[in-house]
């Protein structure tokens, strides 16, 4: 075949995928039981899927379910088959992409939280330096010595992400992050 000429039907020609890569953030209600996290987790690695952030807590206590919040990022057919993947595992109720449904929506995102505490050491100045940018992020003050602080801060990502590097200057010495809950704007449930 030369250059201008055009593939035929035939099965080998496969077109490459010229869709962007997205992040979005997948809500899965399963049956809260052993082994099922493993199941959904090793479709992802299995597949050779990443996993950016992942939270899962009992969510129904009464119908044993629990709610799996999984962040990940691909082109939206790779996306789509993820959805329909989980789908097809058997203790898994329902999957929503939780983009797509805020798109729908008309909104650019699900509402999206993560809960992070921060230890800072840091003495003298650095010490004061370190209340003043703290307050300025809204994260509070959970423990206290003379030689560091534990923050707890709520927010986006984002802002988690900013907190960090504003505080590794001032004597950052750990990070523990819960992973991304979130959930659509609007009465609608998943």
């Amino acid at each position: 075949m030369n250059a201008h000429q055009q593939p035929t039907g035939s099965a080998y020609f496969i077109a490459k995928e010229t869709a962007a890569v997205e992040s979005h953030t997948l809500s899965i209600l399963v049956d809260n039981e052993p082994g099922v996290l493993a199941r959904v987790i090793g479709l992802f690695s299995g597949r050779g899927y990443n996993i950016e952030s992942l939270t899962v807590s009992e969510t129904e206590h009464e119908a044993h379910l629990s709610r799996i919040t999984v962040v990940t990022r691909g082109t939206p057919s790779v996306l789509e088959q993820i959805k329909a993947q989980l789908e097809r595992i058997i203790p898994v109720h329902r999957v929503v992409d939780l983009t797509v449904r805020a798109r729908d929506l008309g909104q650019e995102r699900p509402v999206e939280r993560e809960v992070a505490l921060v230890k800072v050491a840091g003495t003298g100045e650095t010490r004061a330096e370190t209340l003043r940018l703290a307050d300025a992020f809204q994260a509070k003050v959970i423990d206290a010595t003379v030689e560091h602080f534990i923050f707890e801060i709520t927010g986006k990502s984002s802002k988690i992400d900013q907190f960090v590097a504003i505080m590794k200057p001032l004597g950052l010495n750990e990070i523990c992050r819960t992973g991304i809950a979130a959930m659509n704007r609007g009465p609608q449930g998943m």
